[in-house]
């Protein structure tokens, strides 16, 4: 997992660690699918931190690295 200046920014601007943001994703959604992103597709997931708040997160998926989806 790479995580980029613009999401570390983001994620100090909002007091969370990567421990909450890596959860929400496990337990969250994928809300919006963005497959002509480019370099890469991604998504748009919305999960919780650890109070319960909605956090929502891009994801973007390198298939040469982690093969076709």
């Amino acid at each position: 997992m790479r995580i980029t200046d613009h999401a570390d920014e983001e994620a100090s601007d909002d007091t969370l660690t990567y421990e909450e943001i890596y959860s929400s994703v496990i337990q969250g959604e994928v809300i919006e699918n963005y497959p002509n992103d480019k370099p890469y597709p991604s998504c748009l997931i919305m999960g919780r931190n650890f109070s319960g708040e909605p956090i929502h997160s891009v994801w973007a998926y390198n298939p040469k690295i982690y093969g076709q989806y």
